[in-house]
């Protein structure tokens, strides 16, 4: 398994995990769960018309933190946001209660995935595995 699968394993076992980004000079952070595994990077989900989208463009800072049960994990790095057909049709095959929102309502998803990154495996004292991820 190579170390970018062991964590989206992680991500997979917690389901919900929390992305962190910058308002303004504040914090905010939000639970999510749309992520996609495609060409060896760990894709995620947000909608354009969220805030959440708007701040990525304008600060792409991002964290990622999740806890599988045994685990926690922080991935953070810059969000490359990108337009990815192939990876929007991945995530609303998965997610097809959220494909329908989004064509009844006439919304567009973006994906993004962390660049210049680096993942810390975590227990409650220390890093037990640090991986870094530049595509």
């Amino acid at each position: 398994m190579s170390n970018i699968e062991k964590v989206y394993e992680i991500l997979e076992k917690a389901e919900t995990f929390y992305l962190a980004t910058v308002d303004g000079d504040k914090p905010k952070v939000r639970p999510l769960g749309g992520r996609v595994f495609h060409d060896d990077k760990i894709w995620f989900t947000i909608g354009t018309y969220k805030d959440v989208y708007k701040q990525l463009e304008v600060n792409p800072n991002a964290e990622i933190a999740a806890w599988d049960g045994e685990h926690f994990l922080r991935y953070y790095g810059e969000a490359v946001l990108e337009k990815n057909e192939e990876v929007i049709a991945k995530a609303f095959e998965a997610m097809p209660e959220i494909k329908a929102v989004y064509e009844e309502n006439n919304l567009e998803m973006g994906v993004f995935y962390l660049d210049n990154a680096t993942a810390e495996i975590r227990n409650m004292m220390a890093i037990e595995e640090s991986f870094e991820f530049k595509y």
